[in-house]
């Protein structure tokens, strides 16, 4: 909270009033029983309209947002949402429509307009991925990944195969084994080599016919791509093995390589990470899987189908079917937003957004390397990873550093994670920056690597001049005190 703001129950002055509440109208009844009111009073801020207008104006100006600030968390890709969108969500016929209608008998024709949104982002998606067949009811990524890994847990199990393991590389998603075990199987990692990439040597001794599935992210969350990624796909499918694709990079190779082609049969996507949606708060979110042809019959209901008439229709449950993942369709608001962003760029245009993104990355990478520890100095993807061991002797740590850009008005990049690389700093750009927005990162960046060196107590100390200065953070996790208004 601003030093300088008081908390709204603060600014209560005894008979303010913010609204004026009408003469009833209408006869006086009995109210509600004794028993069902409250004895205790709300103890609500006495305060003008005035007052709470601004007060929360103000506040809501001291949180950093993509729509005010630069945003460049790596693998969760703070992309500008272009407000078109919200124009397109908020149609009425969009807007307005109940989820229930294309149950009730007949509703089917009252919403063919929002089914053959749906329908025509599934065949969007299918293409841009490679895949056969796409569901848009996963209503967050790790939802979906929750979802393609029950897919494929059940083709194995209708086809008698006996699977106990999934395979992921050590610099996986935490989502990727979390997902797994709950879909009940068992973890094994592979290492990294010295090249970002996964030791496919060490992949294939713990590879074997227990294997239910390999889980990558390809580039990898240390934006690199998996260059051996066929190789890998073949030894896989050769043990009886499906690839699962982690989405969350694809936003580095959209229109340059396809996931289906590169030998993976499920992949979820991130519409907030490659197609222009909202990010954050705790959704909305959405998380559509694709799939081969060989797992369409496992994705969850509801299906939608297109007849040769061209109205659309929901496909009766097969037996197969993995069930519901969401109610009626999903974050339909979302998948608006992704559908109109798709076509708004078109092919051209997502490609560009590719190239941009990994331009972006590439500069801030080549600007940087001189002033921070570059674990892997090669040509990199979407995002790039740094390491603060070169401040450790200074005793400044990737947190101290991230404090520092908040000192400066910056969102620092996320920190500690790749896990497997120490102190790191993992910088994604994305495409929607301009290149004054990267240059003003990367001297606020530089200016912190000298005062390391020169002033490092400064860092330790950052930030002073915000509303919340720097905490004692293991305390505050285990202490917390919320405080609301």
């Amino acid at each position: 909270m601003n030093k300088m703001e008081k908390l709204i129950f603060e600014k209560s002055v005894p008979g303010r009033k913010g609204l004026r509440i009408p003469s009833a109208d209408v006869p006086r009844t009995k109210g509600l029983p004794a028993e069902l009111l409250s004895s205790i009073d709300s103890k609500l801020p006495e305060v003008s309209e005035q007052d709470v207008v601004r007060h929360y104006t103000r506040l809501s100006r001291l949180n950093f947002s993509v729509d005010t600030e630069f945003y460049p968390l790596g693998s969760c890709t703070m992309k500008y949402n272009p407000k078109v969108l919200e124009k397109v969500a908020e149609l009425p016929g969009f807007q307005f429509i109940h989820p229930l209608l294309c149950y009730l008998e007949g509703g089917e024709g009252l919403v063919q307009g929002c089914l053959a949104v749906i329908h025509e982002l599934e065949v969007l998606i299918a293409e841009i991925t490679g895949m056969d067949s796409v569901t848009t009811s996963p209503m967050a990524g790790a939802q979906g990944e929750m979802t393609g890994i029950l897919i494929i847990s059940a083709y194995h199990k209708k086809r008698g195969n006996n699977k106990k393991y999934v395979i992921v590389p050590d610099s996986s998603h935490g989502t990727n084994p979390a997902s797994a075990v709950m879909a009940g199987y068992e973890i094994i990692t592979v290492p990294s080599l010295k090249n970002g990439e996964m030791d496919i040597e060490e992949f294939k001794k713990v590879l074997n016919g227990e294997t239910a599935a390999v889980m990558m992210t390809c580039p990898n969350t240390l934006g690199i791509f998996e260059t051996r990624i066929g190789e890998i796909a073949r030894l896989a499918h050769n043990a009886g093995a499906l690839m699962y694709y982690d989405g969350a990079n694809l936003n580095a190779i959209m229109g340059k390589v396809k996931p289906g082609e590169a030998g993976f049969d499920v992949v979820h996507v991130n519409l907030h990470k490659t197609f222009g949606t909202p990010h954050g708060g705790g959704g909305p979110g959405s998380g559509p899987v694709g799939v081969k042809k060989e797992l369409a019959e496992f994705l969850p209901a509801p299906v939608i189908k297109k007849n040769r008439s061209g109205n659309y229709s929901l496909l009766p449950e097969n037996d197969n079917c993995i069930g519901r993942v969401a109610g009626f369709f999903g974050n339909f608001g979302v998948l608006v937003k992704a559908y109109a962003y798709i076509l708004l760029l078109g092919r051209e245009g997502l490609i560009n957004v590719s190239e941009q993104a990994v331009l972006n990355a590439n500069y801030i990478r080549e600007k940087l390397k001189g002033y921070y520890y570059l674990p892997y100095d090669r040509i990199c993807m979407h995002e790039c990873v740094f390491s603060a061991e070169k401040q450790l002797p200074n005793g400044v740590h990737a947190i101290d550093i991230a404090k520092g850009l908040i000192e400066k008005g910056i969102h620092p990049p996320t920190v500690y994670f790749p896990l497997i690389v120490k102190e790191s700093m993992m910088i994604e750009p994305t495409e929607t920056e301009n290149r004054e927005t990267l240059d003003n990162f990367i001297s606020a960046m530089k200016d912190i690597a000298e005062t390391a060196i020169r002033a490092p107590e400064k860092l330790l100390s950052a930030p002073v001049n915000t509303p919340v200065t720097r905490l004692d953070e293991t305390k505050a996790a285990r202490e917390t005190r919320l405080c609301f208004g």
